[in-house]
C-alpha cells in the first residue's frame, strides 16, 4: 500500500503550446502518486477530446450556473464565454484516493490555485524557448484556425510576464532536459 500523501496538489501552467501538456503525459506516465483533475470548461472539444477525459464539457450557461452554486474552487472567463474551471468535487475525488492532485491549468488559474492552496501546492511554469517558437508549434498542431492562432500567440507574451508567480519556472527548449527538470521538482516535493 502506499502511503498517503496528504493535501499536495501540483500545479502545471504554461501559455498555449508551451509543451505542458507534453510534460503532464510524461509525469503521468511514471507511476507518481498523482492523479489528474479533469478540468471544465465551456468549450468545444477538439480534436479526438472526451468529455470526462480532457475536460468536462459544459455549456457557458451551465457554467455560470455552477459558479453561482459555488461548485468550482477557481475558474476563469479565459475568452468571452469560453470559461475554464476547478471542481471542488475533482480535489475530493483525488485526495480521497490518497494521491496529490495534478492540474493542468491556464496561467491565471494556475497563479489562483496557489494562492488558495499555498504551500500544499507546488507551482510550475512551462516557458516556451521563445515567442517565436511557441507560434511554430500551434502552426504545427493543425488544430487552430490562424486567428486562434493569432489571439493564443497574443495572450502568451502577456502571460511571460506572469512567470515569476511561479514556485519553478521550467524552460521547455530541450524536452528531456524539461522531462527532468520537472521530475526533480515534482519528487522533491512530494518527498516533503
Amino acid at each position: 500500500m502506499k502511503p498517503r500523501i496528504g493535501n499536495k496538489l501540483l500545479i502545471v501552467s504554461a501559455p498555449s503550446g508551451a509543451g505542458k501538456s507534453t510534460i503532464i503525459n510524461h509525469l503521468l506516465s511514471l507511476g507518481l502518486p498523482l492523479s489528474f483533475s479533469v478540468s471544465a470548461t465551456s468549450r468545444k472539444p477538439r480534436g479526438a477530446e472526451k468529455d470526462g477525459n480532457e475536460y468536462y464539457f459544459i455549456s457557458a450557461g451551465e457554467f455560470r450556473r455552477r459558479i453561482a452554486a459555488g461548485e468550482f474552487v477557481e475558474w476563469e472567463e479565459v475568452y468571452t464565454d469560453h470559461y475554464y474551471g476547478t471542481l471542488n468535487s475533482e480535489i475530493k475525488r483525488v485526495h480521497d484516493a490518497g494521491r496529490a492532485v495534478l492540474f493542468d491549468v491556464d496561467v491565471r488559474g494556475g497563479i489562483s490555485l496557489k494562492k488558495i492552496f499555498g504551500t500544499d501546492a507546488l507551482s510550475l511554469f512551462i516557458m516556451p524557448p521563445s515567442v517565436d517558437e511557441l507560434a511554430r508549434r500551434l502552426h504545427g498542431r493543425g488544430t487552430d484556425s490562424p486567428e486562434k492562432i493569432r489571439m493564443r500567440v497574443e495572450k502568451a507574451e502577456s502571460e511571460l510576464n506572469l512567470a515569476s508567480s511561479f514556485d519553478r519556472i521550467i524552460i521547455n527548449d530541450d524536452l528531456e532536459e524539461a522531462f527532468r527538470e520537472t521530475v526533480k521538482a515534482v519528487t522533491d516535493f512530494l518527498k516533503e
